[in-house]
């Protein structure tokens, strides 16, 4: 008898059971759904369970794969997407406690593009208010409570995704659909201890997704592997008429073992890439770093161009946000968000001045050309995903520590990713105190998604991190 274990492992095992007729698509939706419902609050994850939803399409799923309608690797696969993409008549809140009525008439192109993969949506995911577009300063900043990770419940499952990264470790979904603007995914993932994809930006549509800052919000997924990751990517890329940003598709095959064929992979490691980093997460990169050498050349000390990538984020962030979100600003309803930051931070983003607004993107292009050239160099950059773990809940986040003028700083490499529109995947690699987990990212050149996670996946073949379970039930 299949149990709930069976949402704990990969997209592909969870297919083979389904099409050995050893588990139905109902039964699979009926234990995520019991999960969510059970679990789920505990941790911070849950806004709205899509029952009626689930079941409808998981009887589906069950007719057509007993008819022999195959839709691919998710068919008949629950998941949960963060709560700012549209369901049709499902409330769709972004997080925020003056928006919590709010309802679409629409469902996002990648719900669509979901179903029509014959996947199962079991739930809308918690996240941060507005995916921390006004500048929260606490975990517990959403009107369901602080996202927490199933790793230890008293320390923060990240932001803004915060609900798909806790509801994917802890096996409430095989997979969750995020999103990042400046760090979303990769966050979560860190402190969740899954695997997370932020995929080039314009791969995916964003139609009927929030907007925070519409030069550079991406939609991805977080799952339990690289190979997860890409069989999600590959169902919700491609060009969609609704957002004129997309274009390319991401085709996918599980890619061969050991690496790329005919060639090791070559990795750059960032300098400074353990700057100011705890030691636990140091000590779980260089280990990671001693592994990927069986199936990859590395370079030490590379240097990540010196441009004000958190500088120019930031100010693309409060220009963008303050016009994605004026009418919420200007009504007065930010004061009924739930962190304090929040509910003052957005007016000082409405006064961000257009000459520093346009610097800001003529900036970007020379981050573009610059790191596009560091790149075509190696098949990734390397650096800790976070060079903190995850931290407690029920205070402020702690400042950052002051640095002596003369002592290295860590490389802002998700900064300056988001910024150029790169892709880049966050994989687990063990864990510190208190039970925490730690992660590496790596960093690619436009579209390399396929290389990425051929990288990712080589890593994983040979470690079992992505396999931990979380003491949850």
């Amino acid at each position: 008898m299949i149990g709930e274990e069976v949402l704990f492992t990969g997209i592909r095992e969870i297919g083979a059971h389904l099409r050995a007729r050893r588990i139905s698509a109902v039964d699979l939706a009926e234990m995520s759904l019991r999960r969510l419902e059970t679990i789920g609050p505990r941790l911070g994850a849950v806004v709205t369970v899509t029952r009626e939803r689930a079941l409808a399409q998981a009887h589906r799923a069950n007719q057509e794969l007993l008819a022999g309608k195959d839709r691919g690797a998710l068919h008949g696969i629950p998941y949960g997407a963060k709560d700012l993409l549209a369901t049709k008549g499902i409330p769709t809140t972004w997080g925020a406690e003056p928006l919590r009525q709010q309802v679409f008439d629409l469902d996002a192109t990648v719900v669509r593009r979901l179903e029509e993969a014959g996947a199962v949506l079991v739930g809308k995911l918690a996240m941060v208010e507005l995916a921390g577009g006004l500048g929260y300063n606490n975990p517990d900043a959403s009107f369901t409570g602080p996202g927490r990770t199933p790793w230890n419940p008293d320390h923060w499952s990240g932001g803004s995704s915060s609900g798909p990264g806790a509801a994917v470790a802890a096996g409430l979904v095989p997979f969750a659909i995020g999103s990042e603007t400046s760090g979303s995914i990769l966050s979560p993932a860190a402190c969740c201890g899954v695997t997370g994809l932020r995929p080039t930006y314009g791969l995916v549509s964003r139609h009927g997704a929030m907007a925070l800052s519409w030069t550079l919000d991406k939609l991805g997924p977080l799952a339990r592997s690289a190979d997860d990751c890409a069989i999600v990517l590959a169902a919700i890329a491609g060009p969609d008429p609704e957002d004129p940003t997309t274009g390319a598709i991401f085709p996918y095959e599980k890619p061969a073992k050991r690496g790329r064929p005919g060639r090791r992979f070559r990795i750059g490691v960032l300098k400074h890439a353990t700057a100011d980093t705890e030691p636990d997460v140091e000590a779980r990169f260089r280990e990671a770093l001693l592994a990927l050498r069986d199936v990859a050349d590395l370079e030490e000390d590379v240097v990540l161009p010196d441009l004000p990538y958190r500088e120019a984020v930031g100010v693309v962030i409060d220009a963008e946000g303050g016009a994605a979100f004026r009418d919420l600003i200007e009504s007065g309803q930010v004061k009924k968000l739930a962190d304090p930051a929040d509910r003052v931070g957005g007016y000082a983003m409405l006064m961000t001045r257009a000459a520093d607004y346009v610097d800001a993107m003529r900036v970007r292009a020379v981050v573009r050309t610059e790191l596009d050239l560091l790149l075509s160099r190696y098949d990734a950059v390397v650096c800790p995903a976070r060079n903190r773990l995850a931290p407690p809940i029920g205070r402020d986040f702690d400042p950052p520590a002051a640095l002596a003028p003369d002592a290295p700083r860590p490389p802002a490499a998700t900064q300056a990713g988001n910024l150029a529109g790169l892709p880049a995947i966050a994989v687990p690699i063990g864990f510190g105190r208190d039970r925490l987990p730690a992660s590496l990212q790596l960093l690619g050149r436009a579209h390399s998604e396929e290389t990425l996670v051929a990288l990712a996946a080589a890593y994983q073949e040979m470690t079992d991190w992505h396999r931990h379970r979380p003491p949850v039930s």
